[in-house]
């Protein structure tokens, strides 16, 4: 991917840009009028892309370029309704990568947002293999279906783990922040975004005063390295390991569009369609049919029903974070 980076910016986004202009204008260019080579890709099978989804990532990222805020010849686009976890090692393709100029197409794994369980309270908690709850509520840790634009990369030291016996090595981990509109307006302050899905677990302070990330007291974090590809996140986007290297490059000073599916009029014209037991085809409505029957009827929580639960739920004080404790010898 990143060996045709080059070509894609020099040469074939100017190409692909004067096909367009050629044609009329971008205003012109309608989501239906997906072009062959694309068009072998959609459907609801593995490494396939549903039509609705495809339609509104690509009007999304058409839009965005006549808007003057893309340049960038690749866009991405995310199925959240398909599984992520299918067991045995083995993860779901739902997140594409979509690449204009030199049409090329890829199907990867992505987690979805975890949830919370307030107990007593409420659930909104979603298991690894299929999510049944969305929402844009703070500190809610769901997924949130709709348009972004990628913004700024940013790349923090989390800690050293172990790789021999002999050899530890430095975690950092680069996050893409998104930038949201309409429902997912408020996904800079929710720090809602993409990055690899790899984190540190049990981690204690180990004395490394020549380390150029230790404390003033010359400190740092160690801990196990947890690969979670087929995890959930917090909220945001999260990547294998492998795939988040070829994919953050992509975006260094380039912004592009994301569009992840679905919105939660989506949610809500199929929850009730599930309600009443008809058919979604006929209905012209899409969710995938594997995480359908997993998880009964989805549900949207929308910030303005769910943030005050979260408010009355942390309502007492919540106590200062504690430094991790001292490695043992």
């Amino acid at each position: 991917m990143r060996s045709g980076l080059s070509f894609l910016k020099m040469v074939g986004l100017s190409v692909t840009m004067a096909a367009w202009l050629a044609a009329g204008s971008f205003a012109a260019e309608q989501t239906s009028d997906v072009p062959a080579w694309l068009r072998d890709h959609i459907g609801e099978g593995d490494g396939q892309i549903a039509q609705v989804v495809l339609q509104r990532a690509r009007a999304l990222y058409l839009r965005k370029v006549n808007e003057g805020v893309v340049k960038n010849p690749c866009y991405f686009a995310m199925d959240a309704t398909r599984p992520n976890d299918l067991g045995n090692g083995r993860l779901g393709s739902r997140f594409y990568v979509i690449c204009q100029a030199d049409r090329s197409f890829r199907a990867i794994s992505a987690g979805h947002g975890s949830g919370r369980n307030l107990k007593g309270v409420a659930d909104f908690a979603n298991g690894r293999e299929c999510a049944k709850n969305f929402g844009n509520a703070m500190d809610s840790y769901l997924t949130t279906g709709g348009a972004y634009v990628t913004g700024e990369t940013k790349t923090s030291f989390k800690g050293y783990y172990r790789v021999s016996t002999k050899q530890d090595a430095a975690l950092t981990r680069s996050f893409v922040q998104f930038d949201g509109e309409g429902e997912t307006a408020n996904a800079r302050p929710r720090a809602i975004g993409g990055h690899a899905a790899v984190t540190l677990k049990d981690i204690c302070l180990r004395k490394n005063p020549r380390s150029p990330y230790a404390n003033q007291n010359g400190y740092v974090p160690f801990g196990t390295l947890v690969d979670y590809s087929g995890g959930r996140s917090d909220g945001c986007t999260s990547w294998s390991p492998s795939d988040a290297q070829q994919i953050v490059p992509l975006l260094k000073d380039d912004p592009t569009t994301v569009y992840i599916y679905p919105e939660s009029h989506d949610i809500e014209a199929v929850a009730q369609a599930a309600a009443t037991r008809q058919s979604l085809s006929r209905a012209g409505l899409y969710w995938s049919a594997f995480c359908l029957k997993q998880i009964g009827t989805p549900k949207f929580w929308p910030k303005e029903v769910l943030e005050p639960i979260l408010a009355r739920y942390h309502k007492d004080p919540e106590l200062p974070a504690q430094s991790p404790p001292v490695c043992k010898p």
